[in-house]
Formats: C-alpha cells, structure tokens, sequence
C-alpha cells in the first residue's frame, strides 16, 4: 500500500474525542482517524451508487408531471425559504 501524509489541523475538542476513541479500541490515533476516513469515503460512494441506480436514465424534466400534480400549499413554518 502505498502511504501518503497531509497534514491535519482539526479543533481540539475532535481531537481529544478521536484520540479518547482510539485508545478504546486499541488503535493509534492515526490509525483511528484514517479508518474513520475510509468507512466515511464508502458511504458516500455507495449513497452516490445507490442514487445513480435509482434515477437510471431519468432526466430532471422528467418530474415535471409529478410536480404539475402535487399540492399547492404553504410550506410549514420555519421551512419556506
């Protein structure tokens, strides 16, 4: 595998937390910090996979019935824009 350093500058409240963690299970910080990377890079790429699936061929147009369709109504309080 090959290894490449990027220095990190996180709050020190992160820091103290991952370094609470890592020492819970065992690991070095490092360690911590590059598998709590890894597991975050897999569920972001499969989210954007499962997504690309889901929409298939379909093109932003292709809601336009279903928005012609829906229900003309105020959004709730706190949520208009």
């Amino acid at each position: 595998m090959t290894r490449a350093s990027y220095p990190l500058k996180l709050p020190a409240s992160v820091k103290a937390a991952a370094a609470r963690l890592a020492k819970e299970d065992g690991v070095s910080l490092n360690q911590w910090i590059s598998v709590a990377i890894a597991q975050k890079i897999g569920v972001v790429e499969t989210a954007a996979d499962f997504l690309r699936r889901q929409a298939g061929k379909a093109k932003p147009e292709d809601m336009l019935p279903f928005l012609d369709r829906a229900k003309r109504e105020a959004p709730p309080v706190g949520d208009e824009i």
